[in-house]
């Protein structure tokens, strides 16, 4: 008996020699557990062979039997999916998250402490804790709307569409790449772009086109996507005329959270030597307990 998983769909077919002639025909769908018998452990290796697996790399049972599981991901499955994997790896259904900020320009570094708490697709704050002149400004994304705390005056406004492409407290990113307005899976249409290998590992490429109403700033979007582990590796914002504006390297990639992921993202805004922005994790838990209560305009004033 032979059993994996396959990260690919594809069709098989195994013929053996004159004498013992036999087919091996099978869809194998995404993930779906697949068991195949054999008649002996060298037909078993003859069609590992075929396979392209390495016997050694299979598991004896037996002496009848092997048992293997495919982990190397592919970037032949719908787009959806890759950027369904994407986004529970990345997002989850709720997190807390400590980062810091760096905005490098080529005059001056100024460094920012930022919280961040996410429930949903649809319910996002940001609090900056230091330094001490931006401490308590705060964001709440709700329902749709963008809201922002300023304790220096003691207001809170509501932020129009219209200001998403906006920086991001000076920073390279804007406005919705921190509270996140657009919805990768509703706002675009997309489609697998290719494949290729980003510092050793194999990337799905993907195009993002907006859709007409959807609150999206950029006209196109590129985005890498690791095919095995499902985390965001590249990002590349064009504008409506087409040409590229930022470009966002993810990588110290590591375990935080109890996930594999990527640690720092560093936004390169294009024709501009030497400034970018970089923002890296400190903590972060996945899955933790919020209530729909605290993403309220009332509780921006009093997050610490």
């Amino acid at each position: 008996m032979v059993e994996w998983l396959i990260d690919r769909r594809s069709e098989l077919r195994v013929i053996g020699n004159i004498g013992l002639v036999r087919e091996l025909r099978m869809k194998l769908t995404m993930r779906k557990k697949v068991a195949i018998s054999t008649k002996g452990a060298f037909w078993t290796a003859f069609f590992l062979i075929m396979m392209g697996i390495e016997p050694s790399m299979a598991r004896v049972e037996d002496g009848q039997s092997w048992q293997w599981q495919e982990s190397k991901g592919s970037c032949d499955r719908p787009a959806r999916e890759i950027l369904e994997q994407m986004e529970d790896l990345m997002r989850g259904e709720s997190s807390y998250s400590e980062m810091t900020m760096r905005i490098v320009r080529p005059r001056y570094t100024r460094e920012m402490s930022i919280k961040a708490w996410q429930k949903g697709g649809d319910s996002s704050m940001i609090l900056v804790t230091a330094p001490a002149r931006d401490k308590g400004t705060a964001f709440l994304m709700h329902d749709k709307d963008i809201w922002n705390y300023d304790p220096r005056i003691d207001r809170t406004t509501r932020l129009p569409s219209s200001m998403m492409s906006q920086s991001w407290m000076g920073s390279d990113f804007t406005n919705d790449d921190l509270v996140r307005e657009s919805d990768v899976l509703e706002d675009y249409t997309y489609m697998v772009d290719g494949e290729e290998m980003i510092e050793g590992e194999l990337a799905c490429r993907l195009e993002m086109i907006p859709k007409p109403d959807a609150p999206v700033v950029w006209g196109r979007v590129l985005l890498w996507v690791s095919a095995e582990d499902g985390y965001q590796l590249r990002v590349e914002n064009y504008d409506q005329r087409g040409e590229l504006a930022y470009t966002m390297v993810l990588d110290d990639i590591r375990e935080l959270g109890g996930r594999t992921i990527p640690t720092r993202f560093t936004m390169q805004p294009a024709g501009k030597e030497g400034e970018y922005t970089e923002m890296t994790y400190r903590a972060l838990q996945f899955d933790v307990d919020l209530e729909d209560s605290f993403f309220r305009r009332s509780n921006m004033e009093r997050l610490q």
